[in-house]
Formats: structure tokens, C-alpha cells, sequence
């Protein structure tokens, strides 16, 4: 073994091979997504060549495998070992991370989500987002997709790249300033007991957990039912009391005032080879591009989630003759007017700046003149009533191979509202609309590109943009179209606020008498699902066992959240739980196993036993190499591995579950067979007697609308707060005073019948009289 030390004193790297001491044998650790570690005592009583901290450590073996690299992480501590002719002797005993420690030290920002994304470029954009030349990552490619990842900045880089790692089913490491990733089980190692190379007696398997075939899992908040609250106005009334409490979150997504004089790379991403885009006094300075559509762009680090109320916004906007470009443009594809599905589109109309709203790569809505000198603010407003886009993805070995259970994305329409404000006038002017509309179907995430300048000319004070939860305001004036209404702060020149209890409208916004208001939003509770494996059952029974056997616990990462992601995470676990072979862990000995193939977590280990006839096989967790002091060279090899069941490696469980989940009486045979929510179910027309309903879709074939007063009751002979069940898409609530509460779903014409996942419910707050 040859171990090299760089103290970075103009030496170079240094050979400390003669100087390892034997009474410590040098020892690395490979750990399963953690960083590698180094312990080695030298002998430097000579008072030269001590190693100091931040020194880079390297370690072959005698036939060129490269066992580790890395950087001494803390100041190496003196270790009395004696007395000798000059007096005491010390040793040095050091200590050395891989080369990942590097980024550990720059920390993490809040960002870097991924959504149905390659877990090979979200970790490279992990490296991107700490702006490191410490690693080079061209081994990340091949590996599946995860479906939901965002990093926590509270974590360390390599932390995070764990658990990005493990989500996917794979194993990262450092290695020689390389960073690589690739599917667990992708390198095959099988050794034979008895060889006389092994130790038979380091063999250890054990039954870490039991068989199970029904399982309960809790995740995260979801959100749930569909609320309506619809209130008649009076022409002074300006508050308006909500029954439920709303998911009214607001997440901040790009935040820049561009006072750095650099763009911060840890939110942006670049494209400008002609120098187009700086810096000046007002904050992002625009000057021009080459002309082309998507060659010169500043665009967000990561993906948005296209859930919830978003609101994408430019403000302190100046621009000048000649622009020609997009501002706060969303899109589904490459950067391209065509993939645009909503933006300011910037250009020329008869020698004046125009703005106009880009709707799905076309102009839509009300051109605005921008007049020469005046600063504006551009907001560009979309709602979808979905606020998960994108389901979660579990990974699990199963048969030999690595299988994804979960995933895909989630169907919804989407509301558009362009509005912007003169920042020259008064700041209680109001906002003005150039497009309000609404797309039956949207992408489930875009990218977010705030300046495609094809010749863009002026400044930019600032861009922002934020997730503002579930809330979403609209309003029907007596005989006239409905509107939205813009939610924001006094100031904004919008009409009102939505805060967790009620929506308040400012003055001069106030809804007039007999105008109809309708507040959609989100009400909340916790994930769950209970899935049994029934093919489990009559084996358990033949064999005089109970015939279910229960397990219950929480997914802790990747985070369920939805009770769909928690159907698929109980899928994933059912396919080991259920194996009584599956839940083993034990340890492995062997001496020189890189001679042939060096063994790194991560890998398929298969112990061939009794002469072949039996076997058992698992991912490598965890190996530990020790030096031997031998020549010729003999390396220790301590290899330890576990099945899924024993320690799950594309996600994390804990035996808790939440304490305010409503558990399932019974388990199911595998995720729910719903029908789909009724995203889109308004009100047409009311009276003293009658609500009148559009359901938003066909009546499901042989089934229809089912209308209760109360949430849970859902199913054939419960009937005590079933109002009515309707076989047609528009149908009639009889209602009988001014406050009331319906809760409808879907139904089929299947036994049982499947039903909507979640209630779309309508409160109305509207005289009978």
C-alpha cells in the first residue's frame, strides 16, 4: 500500500508510506451515500513533514487501485508513544474525508428541487448550486428519475447528495476529484465460502425485521377537498369569513434585486455569449441580443411546480425602442416563444414598445403601449386547483431488478391573469388586466426563464417569484362576465387579501350589491394508505400463521406527499416485506479483494453457499478496508450488507405514525381505484330554492354525482346525509337558508363503486330570500 500526503508546501505530493505506524493500522471506511473515511497514525518524531489540516490524502494499492482520496479534515493530534534518545516521541494521527468534504464547507441554499428529473443531472446541479471546481461529475449519467427531490439547506452538501442518491436507488461517491453515481446493485461481485481466500465465520445473516403483508404508512400534509365558498355582495360588506381553514402557504421561489453586481449562480442560470445582459444603478441591465429567439436568457436554477397560486413578477421595469424579447416567461420544453406557456411578450408595434400576454407560444388579451420613461410592474398570475403536479417515485429491488413504483404527473386547468401596474402614478392605481382566461390543460412543470432577449433594451429592478398557497378570488357583477380578483398587498393596486381566515377586499374594490363572489382554495390533512399483499394470505394460512401480518410506520424520505405517494411507498415496501429471505443483514470477510474487483457500497455481493446449491445476496451498506503491514500486501476487507426489508435504501421509514392521521379501517389489494376529482364544479345559477351545478365533467359511465352534507359518508346504503345522486353533469341542490354545505364526488357504475379521492364542496352564504 503506498499513501501520499500534499501539504500544499511546495512539496507536492509526499510518499508517507514509511511512515505509517503499525500499532494503528491505516483504515478507510466506505459508508452507503457518506462521505469515505481515513484513519492512519505516521510517524513524524523527527518534527518534518507533519501533515497539517486541508492536506490531500492518497491511498493504491500495490496493483494501482486507487482506495481513496481525500483531505484531512482536522489538524492531526500528537499521540505520546514514548521515550526515546531525544526525549518523548509523538506520533500523528490524522484523520481524512473524500473529496466531497470540500463542498460540505461552502454549505447549501434553499432551492435545487427537482421534479421527475434525472437523479444524475439534479446532483450535478447540486455541485452548480455551490459554484465548486472541487469535483468533476461526469460519471452521473444513466440513472432513473426521481419524482420529487428538494434539498435542505440546514444539511450538508454530502448529505443531500445521499439522499438524493438513495431516492433513486444508487450510490454516489468521490473518488480522485471524480463524482460518479450509478443504480445500486450495478457491479456484481460473487464469492464462493470455503476457497480458502475467505473466512466462513465472518458470514453473518440474521432476520432484521419480520414478514409483513399489511402495512400502514403516514407522510406528509396533503391537500385535500375542493373547497367553493360563494358569498353575495352588498356593496359595503368587505370581509368575507371562510369555514375551513386554507392551505394559504406562501413559498418564495426566486427572490433577486440584482445588488450584487455578479448574478448569483446559485440562482440562475446564464445564456448570454454576446454580453448582453449586466448590471446597472436600476438593478438588471438589458442591452439587446443577437437577435435570436433563446440564445440570450436568464433563467431559474430549478424547475417550478405549475400547483397552487404562483405569482411571477418584474418590477421597476423600464423599456426602451426597439425591445424585442420575453419577460417572466414559464416554459414547457427548450426556451422558445413556442414552448412558452405564459409570458410578456415584448415587440414592436407601428415603432412602439407593445406588451402583450403569450398564452401557450400565442398572443392572447390586450396589447399595452409602454410609454417612453415610466417604470411599471409586470405580474403574471396562475392558479391551478392541483398543488401537487408531480407524484413521488419509490425504488425497490425486486426479482433481480431495480423497479419504480409511483411516479407520473397530475392532469389539471389552469387560470392566467396578466395584470401590470404604472409605478409613475399613484401607488394605489389600480393594476391593469391585459388577459384573464383560463386552459383546460397545463404542463406539470416548467422552467422558469425571467429575460429571453432577442434585443431586450432597458432595466430591471427586481424579479420575484412565489407560491402563494391554494387561495384563488373570483366575481360575478349582477349581469355581467365573471372576473378575477387580484390578491395581494395594499399598494399593488389589487383588489383584496386572502389570509388564512377570510378575504378582504380594499376600498374601492368592495363588491357591489347582488354581485356573486366565489373564494376557491384547499383544505388540508394528513397522507395515509394501508395496502396488503392478498396472494400472502393463504400461504400464511397453510402454515397455521395469522393470515396478515401488520406493520406501521412513516415515510420520512423520499416525502410522501399525498396519500397517493404513501399507496406507492406501501407498494415498494410490500415488495420485500413480504419475502421471508429479504429482510437480512450480516458481515463479510475476505483479504485482497482488489486484486480482482474492489468492493464499494452499493454493489450486489452473492455469497455462494454449499457448493453452490445456496446463496445469499445484497447490497454492500458499508466496507472497511484495513492494512495489513505485509509484503507482500495483504488488505483486510470487512464487507457489511443488508436487503431492503433490513435497511430500505430508496427510502427511509420510522415506526411512528403521525398522530393526527385518520388510519384506514382496512387495507387495500393495492392504490385506490378512484375516479377523477371534480377539479372544475361551479355554480351557473342560485334562487331562494335552488342551486344550480355544472360538475365540470361527464357523468362517469353507469354512475354519477353524488351530493352529501357531510365529508366520510360516501358509499351505496348510506343514505342519512346523502341529498342526491345525479346521473347527468348539470344538476339541481334544493337548499332551504342562507348558510349551507354540500360535498360532491364521482361515482362509477362498478361493485363497490369507485368513487373521487376527494369532495369538491360548495358553501353558499346567500339569502334565500
Amino acid at each position: 500500500m503506498k499513501i501520499t500526503i500534499d501539504n500544499h508546501d511546495g512539496l507536492g505530493a509526499v510518499d508517507y508510506s514509511a511512515r505509517l505506524c503499525t500499532e494503528k493500522p491505516l483504515q478507510i471506511k466506505r459508508a452507503l451515500n457518506e462521505p469515505s473515511l481515513l484513519a492512519a497514525m505516521v510517524d513524524c518524531s523527527d518534527g518534518s513533514m507533519i501533515p497539517v489540516r486541508g492536506a490531500r490524502v492518497r491511498v493504491l494499492a500495490d496493483n494501482g487501485v486507487v482506495l481513496f482520496t481525500g483531505v484531512v479534515a482536522t489538524e492531526p493530534v500528537a499521540v505520546y508513544a514514548g521515550a526515546g534518545l531525544t526525549g518523548a516521541v509523538y506520533r500523528s494521527a490524522l484523520r481524512a474525508v473524500s473529496e466531497e468534504w470540500l463542498l460540505n464547507q461552502l454549505g447549501m441554499t434553499v432551492g435545487g428541487a427537482g421534479y421527475a428529473q434525472n437523479s444524475g443531472q439534479l446532483l450535478e446541479a447540486l455541485v452548480t448550486r455551490v459554484d465548486s471546481a472541487a469535483l468533476t461529475s461526469a460519471g452521473t449519467a444513466g440513472t432513473v428519475n426521481v419524482g420529487v427531490f428538494t434539498p435542505q439547506p440546514a444539511q450538508s452538501w454530502s448529505t443531500n447528495a445521499g439522499a438524493l442518491a438513495g431516492s433513486a436507488y444508487a450510490a454516489y461517491r468521490v473518488l480522485d476529484g471524480a463524482l460518479a453515481m450509478q443504480t445500486a446493485g450495478g457491479n456484481h461481485h460473487t464469492f464462493a465460502v470455503g476457497d480458502g481466500t475467505l473466512n466462513p465465520a465472518a458470514l453473518t445473516v440474521s432476520e432484521a425485521k419480520e414478514f409483513a403483508n399489511d402495512i400502514t404508512l403516514t407522510g406528509e400534509m396533503e391537500p385535500s377537498d375542493y373547497v367553493t365558498e360563494y358569498f353575495l355582495g352588498d356593496g359595503t360588506t368587505s370581509a368575507f369569513e371562510m369555514r375551513h381553514t386554507p392551505d394559504a402557504k406562501k413559498t418564495t421561489l426566486v427572490n433577486d434585486s440584482f445588488n450584487l453586481g455578479v448574478f448569483n449562480k446559485q440562482v440562475w442560470s446564464v445564456n448570454d455569449a454576446g454580453s448582453h445582459l449586466g448590471f446597472a444603478a436600476a438593478g438588471l441591465l438589458l442591452n439587446g441580443g443577437n437577435g435570436y429567439d433563446g440564445q440570450t436568457t436568464l433563467a431559474a436554477m430549478d424547475q417550478v411546480e405549475m400547483g397552487g397560486a404562483l405569482v411571477f413578477e418584474a418590477g421597476a421595469v423600464q423599456l426602451s425602442a426597439g425591445s424585442d424579447g420575453v419577460l417572466c416567461g414559464v416554459y414547457s420544453g427548450t426556451t422558445s416563444v413556442g414552448n412558452c406557456f405564459a409570458g410578456y411578450r415584448v415587440r414592436q408595434s407601428g415603432g412602439t414598445t407593445t406588451l402583450i400576454s403569450l398564452v401557450n407560444g400565442s398572443e392572447v388579451g390586450t396589447p399595452f403601449a409602454i410609454a417612453a420613461g415610466h417604470v411599471y410592474t409586470l405580474r403574471m398570475r396562475l392558479h391551478c386547483v392541483e398543488l401537487q403536479r408531480v407524484r413521488q417515485a419509490y425504488y425497490a429491488m425486486v426479482a433481480g431488478k431495480v423497479t419504480q413504483f409511483g411516479g407520473g404527473m397530475v392532469d389539471a386547468p389552469m387560470s392566467i391573469v396578466f395584470d401590470l401596474q404604472d409605478n409613475g402614478l399613484a401607488s394605489s392605481t389600480p393594476a391593469t388586466v391585459l388577459y384573464d382566461g383560463t386552459v383546460n390543460t397545463s404542463p406539470a412543470t416548467c422552467s422558469f426563464v425571467a429575460v429571453n432577449s432577442a434585443n431586450l433594451l432597458g432595466t430591471i429592478g427586481y424579479i420575484r417569484a412565489t407560491q402563494n398557497g391554494s387561495g384563488w378570488v373570483t366575481s360575478t357583477p349582477q349581469g355581467a362576465a365573471a372576473q378575477t380578483r387580484l390578491i395581494g398587498a395594499a399598494g399593488e393596486g389589487v383588489d383584496c387579501n386572502f389570509s388564512s381566515t377570510k378575504v378582504t377586499f380594499y376600498a374601492g374594490k368592495i363588491p357591489a350589491a347582488d354581485e356573486l363572489i366565489a373564494v376557491n382554495y384547499r383544505m388540508k390533512q394528513r397522507a395515509v394508505a394501508r395496502l396488503a399483499d392478498t396472494a400472502s394470505i393463504p400461504l400464511q394460512t397453510a402454515a397455521g400463521e395469522p393470515s396478515t401480518a401488520r406493520w406501521m410506520g412513516s415515510v420520512r424520505t423520499p416525502a410522501a406527499r399525498s396519500s397517493a405517494d404513501c399507496e406507492s411507498a406501501a407498494a415498494a415496501v410490500l415488495s420485500f416485506s413480504t419475502d421471508r429471505t429479504a429482510a437480512i443483514a450480516g458481515r463479510y470477510a475476505a483479504v485482497n479483494l482488489q486484486q480482482s474487483s474492489d468492493v464499494w457500497p452499493g454493489d450486489l455481493i452473492q455469497v455462494m453457499c454449499d457448493g453452490g446449491a445456496g446463496s445469499v445476496q445484497a447490497i454492500v451498506r458499508g466496507v472497511t478496508i484495513a492494512d495489513g503491514h505485509c509484503a507482500p500486501e495483504v488488505l483486510s476487507y470487512e464487507i457489511s450488507f443488508a436487503n431492503d426489508w433490513a435497511e430500505a435504501l430508496s427510502m427511509k421509514l420510522s415506526t411512528t405514525v403521525a398522530a393526527d392521521a385518520l388510519l384506514p379501517v382496512s387495507a387495500a389489494a393495492g392504490p385506490a381505484a378512484v375516479l377523477p376529482n371534480l377539479q372544475q364544479m361551479k355554480l351557473t345559477a342560485y334562487c331562494g330554492t335552488t342551486l344550480q351545478m355544472d360538475a365540470g365533467m361527464d357523468a362517469p359511465t353507469g354512475g354519477g354525482f353524488e351530493v352529501r352534507r357531510r365529508e366520510g359518508d360516501f358509499g351505496v346504503g348510506v343514505d342519512q346525509d346523502l341529498v342526491l345522486r345525479s346521473g347527468v353533469r348539470n344538476f339541481t341542490i334544493p337548499r332551504a337558508a342562507q348558510f349551507e354545505e354540500y360535498f360532491v364526488r364521482a361515482y362509477d357504475g362498478s361493485t363497490p363503486p369507485a368513487y373521487s379521492r376527494f369532495s369538491s364542496v360548495v358553501g353558499v352564504d346567500i339569502p334565500v330570500s
